[in-house]
């Protein structure tokens, strides 16, 4: 084991923590600089595709002429769907936007800081990162944010993700560094394997995958409990009406999760099959009902479900969006519960 390389593997981690932070700080500034902003939302919504506005109008009132003001309708009527996406988190504000710029640019930063910390651990051992739960965490937390600087790439508007995720991987990192560090060390016999590079790779990247389309489904859930009350004729808080009048529309919300998940689970599906070849060459059985791969058909039949829901019966909105929120924390359960309370054949990747 190379100690310098482990040591430098430590400093980077710790690092890309500290440019986290600044990008947390950052998200922060662009979400109160945003909520300050109602002339710059109200012109973002006006300017929408789609959004349906009146245009300014004169009426007469006892002889004097009133310019009536332009209003914003939010949603066509209660069983109808037709509202515009929000402006994002920085609320239209062109101050808001920049620090939503640097936040991302930041975040960027700490993504290359955390994966040169992966190699390193890596290079250290000369191995996948991937041995125990230490390693899988910064994997992780390097992947969750590589996905979410892709699809900002692909220019998806996803830039409302941006303080959820950066929060998420500071927790996963601070979990990471105080409770589950192991120091480095060589691999136990049953993971000298190839397949523990396809096999767990996968698995990352699923975690990875899901992870973002829980947030999107999350933010579904409020989104539209928002619209709901603003077409029954309610008031919504000063609070949620700040926050949740610049996500994209409840409609754009339920079609990412969606897509999100339904783009992962044929990858997901292969982990399983991959582990069970893995678990024949190490054990000599395929499947044993060990907990690890009993939650991973849990979550696997979780995620069935909820893309059957919505293909065949016809689920949309509310009834999948629960579904898919109980078959990620399937997903979290047997990333952290199975190591934390049971003891199984996948122990050695434990504390």
């Amino acid at each position: 084991m190379n100690e310098t390389l482990a040591n430098s593997s430590n400093t980077l981690i710790y690092s890309s923590m500290a440019v986290y932070t600044l990008a947390f700080l950052t998200h922060i500034a662009e979400w109160i600089l945003g909520s300050r902003s109602k002339v710059g939302r109200t012109a973002a919504a006006l300017t929408q595709p789609g959004a349906r506005t009146t245009v300014a109008t004169m009426r007469t009132l006892g002889g004097t002429t009133v310019l009536e003001r332009p209003k914003v309708v939010v949603r066509s009527a209660a069983s109808a769907r037709d509202v515009p996406d929000g402006p994002g988190a920085h609320g239209g504000d062109k101050q808001g936007d920049l620090y939503g710029r640097i936040a991302v640019s930041l975040t960027t930063l700490a993504f290359a800081i955390e994966a040169a910390g992966v190699v390193a651990r890596a290079l250290s051992v000369e191995r996948a990162p991937w041995a125990n739960m230490y390693e899988f965490n910064i994997t992780l937390s390097t992947v969750v944010a590589g996905v979410y600087l892709v699809l900002l790439a692909l220019k998806k508007n996803v830039r409302w993700l941006g303080l959820p995720l950066v929060t998420t991987v500071l927790l996963d990192l601070g979990l990471a560094v105080t409770v589950l560090y192991t120091a480095s060390d060589q691999l136990v016999p049953a993971l000298h394997s190839y397949w523990l590079y396809i096999h767990v790779s996968t698995v990352i990247f699923c975690g990875a995958a899901l992870y973002v389309g829980a947030i999107g489904t999350l933010s579904y859930l409020f989104k539209d409990s928002y619209e709901n009350k603003l077409a029954n004729g309610g008031t919504p808080g000063r609070f949620a009406t700040s926050v949740l009048e610049r996500l994209p529309a409840s409609a754009s919300l339920d079609k990412f999760s969606y897509r999100v998940n339904a783009a992962v689970f044929p990858l997901w599906t292969f982990t399983i099959v991959a582990g069970a070849i893995w678990a024949g060459n190490a054990w000599g059985r395929y499947w044993g009902w060990d907990p690890k791969e009993t939650w991973a058909f849990i979550t696997w039949a979780a995620y069935a479900c909820y893309l059957h829901a919505r293909a065949t019966v016809g689920w949309k909105g509310r009834r999948a969006a629960y579904i898919a929120l109980i078959a990620f924390a399937c997903w979290l359960f047997n990333y952290y519960g199975v190591n934390m309370f049971f003891t199984s054949k996948h122990s050695y990747a434990g504390f």
